[in-house]
């Protein structure tokens, strides 16, 4: 289930960037214990016209609640 949810995490936020990062914070698809930086989403696409938000797409494949940091994501 983790699979599809990355899957569909990556596709939110690769097709909709931070819209997407939205709809991930207000669904099940938000990780447990994290939430979504959907501001950063929103400020960085513009600042490195939509590099960030493509990078953060990625890893999202890569997202691993272990770890002390993940791109996109804080602990709340």
């Amino acid at each position: 289930m983790e699979t599809n949810n990355a899957v569909a995490r990556f596709l939110l936020t690769f097709f909709l960037g931070w819209l997407g990062s939205f709809i991930i914070n207000h669904s099940s698809l938000k990780p447990s214990g994290y939430k979504s930086r959907t501001m950063a989403y929103f400020f960085l696409s513009i600042v490195t016209f939509g590099i960030y938000p493509l990078v953060a797409s990625i890893c999202n494949f890569s997202f691993d609640p272990r770890k002390e940091s993940n791109i996109g994501y804080f602990k709340y």
